[in-house]
């Protein structure tokens, strides 16, 4: 059997065929290829499309046109069905937000799409180019079952104290709670600590890193807290996110929107709550503290010139991500493991160091040398005479994607 995995972002769409045949015997779907299309809307979108071995196969033009998500899902749907390629028997999304009616991975449905667009008040920046994405995929695929993944089931182990926001019950039962994303990171993380041999940690906490940055507790594998709520803007700052914000200052920020588009012949309630609604999702964050690029690499390049917005962004990241890490180890009573994941997470060794600064008096000590190792894979950097582990895992959220796609196929659900 081969499984298609869309893992789609708001400009960019990255794919991946795994070939899934001995799963009955508890064989792992492997990944036969994978690409991406980048830049979609931007006139200078660009097309990878590689195999397991790296082997390029996009004919050597890495640029591509793909103005519209039609237009990125044509290429994909190309990409797929070329000659020698083995034909697709199931299509796998991961979906960020499943709104208040979905709480596990499901096949896709007009019911689920009807639930998903219903989610769309819970996340207008995310889901609606998924559902777009779903229902083009489904017409040029019409014949094969297509499913929907969502980073919040992992946190579905959340006790209702995590999970409650404390506001009137009428918005609690319209669904309105902390979900948490980054789930199929943490599951992938757990799973691949089991393969290892590594005993699973009773106290864990996760710190996802990239341009969306999480930091999650777990108990015993499961997930107890995390850093993200309803959506996934708050929490710890981000690369073009916030993270978690006075409400009186975004009540303040939807006034000034309100005033500043007064006058202005075509301004109404929706342009300015979504001019908000696009500062906080991308015009904030490490990017509008550094006034740099979303790169934490030029972040650091620019902070060891002296730039001083970059140290101060700097600073703040790691702090936000320090208070998190407190608040969870206290929650817990102490902490057995670290795992940092995420493109930051895993390449950045200045970053784990400077965020577990200060650990040292809990005994959580990084050998140097791990650390600065540039390796992408599962591997420990704590000192012999740490008292907790330190882990860098890169994350698998498409093999994860590809597992769920898996079971649901062979069990018919």
């Amino acid at each position: 059997m081969h499984l298609l995995v869309i893992n789609s972002g708001s400009s960019s769409i990255k794919f991946s065929v795994f070939a899934s045949e001995d799963n009955d015997t508890g064989g792992l779907p492997v990944s036969l290829f994978e690409g991406e299309v980048s830049g979609i809307g931007s006139g200078k979108a660009s097309f990878q499309f590689r195999d397991a071995e790296g082997r390029d196969l996009s004919g050597g033009a890495s640029s591509a046109k793909a103005e519209s998500s039609m237009e990125a899902i044509g290429l994909v749907v190309e990409a797929v069905s070329r000659a020698g390629m083995p034909r697709v028997d199931a299509v796998g999304y991961r979906v960020v937000h499943p709104g208040a009616k979905l709480d596990r991975h499901v096949r896709i449905t007009d019911e689920v799409m009807r639930d998903l667009e219903d989610a769309v008040v819970f996340a207008p920046l995310h889901d609606p180019s998924a559902i777009e994405m779903i229902r083009e995929m489904m017409e040029k695929l019409p014949d094969v079952p297509h499913y929907a993944c969502f980073d919040t089931v992992f946190h579905e182990t959340m006790p209702e104290a995590a999970t409650a926001y404390a506001i009137p019950l009428e918005y609690r039962e319209r669904g309105v709670r902390r979900y948490g994303f980054h789930g199929l990171s943490c599951e992938s993380i757990v799973r691949q600590l089991r393969e290892a041999g590594i005993r699973l940690p009773q106290r864990m906490l996760i710190a996802h890193l990239g341009s969306g940055c999480s930091v999650t507790a777990l108990w015993a594998g499961r997930s107890i807290d995390t850093t993200m709520g309803l959506t996934p803007t708050g929490g710890v700052v981000m690369g073009t996110r916030p993270g978690d914000l006075d409400p009186g200052l975004v009540l303040y920020l939807l006034r000034q929107a309100r005033e500043e588009g007064r006058g202005k012949r075509e301004e109404n309630a929706v342009d300015w709550v979504a001019s908000v609604e696009t500062m906080l999702n991308r015009e904030s964050g490490m990017a509008a503290l550094s006034g740099l690029p979303n790169d934490m690499r030029e972040v650091r390049k620019a902070a060891a010139d002296g730039n001083k917005r970059a140290v101060l962004a700097l600073e703040i990241f790691t702090r936000s991500l320090k208070k998190a890490m407190g608040s969870f180890i206290a929650l817990m009573g102490g902490v057995d493991a670290i795992v940092f994941a995420g493109g930051i997470g895993e390449h950045d060794a200045q970053s784990r160091v400077a965020i577990l600064e200060g650990l040292d008096a809990m005994g959580v000590l990084v050998n140097k040398e791990l650390n600065d190792a540039k390796e992408s894979r599962l591997r420990r950097i704590d000192a012999s005479e740490s008292k907790a582990i330190v882990l860098v895992v890169p994350t698998k959220e498409d093999l994860m994607i590809a597992m769920h796609v898996d079971r649901m196929v062979r069990s018919g659900s």
